[in-house]
């Protein structure tokens, strides 16, 4: 028998192709695309508006596979963690973040991470595999419903910023970006997302090349090659010096304007000194600056700084006229805050990996 087809695999064209084999009108792509990226339905039996002929057709030719929802946690700040199961029987994490001024969803591109940074819970994991579009989008889909049902405001915000980089699942990344974006998808606007990397420039240049309309965060934490390589080996291969052209050229091919995202570490990267650094580097290209709480893991080497050199960290940069925001950490009793995704989880991880193999 042959093996059947991830219908949420296939672009609108491909879609329309299929069913001309299966002897169906090509305008059909679009009413089944329409049920598969804006009403997210799990089962070919939902898509009503279709025969039942032509639903029969669906579920003898292609699989329709989503994530499910494994657990939810949810903070005394209001922010929510989910752990997703995917088809392969791995689990990914997303976090709903609640503000005063916004709704955003962090969302994760691969299961586990293969960068190992020092600082960072999720690259301890190692990297399993990359997520497709379609468990991308999906965990939108389901923070998207959380933030409607549990505190009736729309999401206003989509960060990649969760499990994995997304720069190394470029194809899945563009993909569930355009979905995500499209007319024929959830229809949010590019603005509202911004794409995270901790720093390859080769792709950042395509991401140049390519147009891209939604935003883009290098993940910086040190503006010297010797301290960020000692926390990010992915500096050792793309030195500030390449990442300095490779975001130029970002800039000229997209008009965007850069977000430095700078963890602070206590006795680490939280002197004037550093601050310095960083207000130069800062100068290649138009930005502005994420001034992030650490969060601990359980087996990391650094602390939080302290309140008092985060703030002078902050000004020292203000007086350079850099546009700078610190971010408090939220979702921290629930391992949700930045760098924590699958802290507590590792072991779940792992052991369903022994189970599997």
């Amino acid at each position: 028998m042959e093996k059947k087809i991830n219908i949420r695999e296939l672009e609108l064209s491909q879609l329309g192709d299929k069913l001309v084999d299966l002897g169906e009108k090509k305008f059909r792509a679009k009413q089944v695309y329409h049920w598969l990226w804006q009403k997210n339905v799990g089962s070919f039996e939902e898509m009503t508006n279709l025969s039942m002929d032509l639903r029969d057709k669906l579920e003898n030719t292609f699989v329709l596979e989503k994530i499910a929802i494994k657990d939810e946690q949810i903070s005394i700040d209001r922010t929510i963690k989910c752990a997703f199961c995917v088809s392969s029987g791995q689990v990914v994490e997303g976090v709903l973040i609640p503000t005063s001024k916004r709704m955003t969803a962090c969302i994760s591109s691969q299961i586990g991470c293969s960068l190992a940074c020092k600082f960072c819970a999720t690259g301890k994991l190692k990297l399993m595999r990359n997520l497709s579009a379609g468990e991308i989008v999906d965990q939108v889909v389901y923070l998207r419903d959380q933030a409607e049902e549990r505190y009736n405001t729309p999401l206003s915000n989509i960060v990649y910023m969760g499990m994995g980089e997304p720069l190394l699942n470029y194809k899945n990344v563009i993909r569930s970006a355009e979905l995500i974006t499209s007319e024929n998808g959830l229809g949010m606007s590019p603005k509202r997302l911004t794409v995270s990397t901790a720093g390859i420039a080769k792709m950042i240049k395509k991401l140049g090349d390519d147009e891209v309309k939604f935003n883009l965060a290098l993940s910086l934490h040190a503006a010297n090659d010797e301290k960020r390589s000692y926390i990010m080996e992915i500096n050792d291969s793309n030195n500030l010096e390449a990442l300095a052209e490779s975001l130029k050229y970002f800039h000229e091919k997209t008009g965007t304007r850069v977000t430095f995202e700078y963890i602070i570490f206590d006795k680490f990267n939280d002197s004037l000194e550093d601050a310095q650094e960083l207000a130069e580097f800062a100068k290649c290209v138009p930005c502005k600056i994420n001034i992030i709480e650490y969060n601990p893991i359980d087996d990391g080497e650094f602390q939080q700084a302290s309140r008092k050199k985060v703030d002078a960290f902050a000004s020292y940069l203000e007086s350079k006229n850099m546009i700078v925001n610190v971010r408090r950490s939220r979702g921290k009793d629930i391992d949700a805050a930045c760098g924590q995704l699958a802290n507590k989880n590792r072991a779940i991880i792992k052991e369903e990996r022994i189970l599997k193999n």
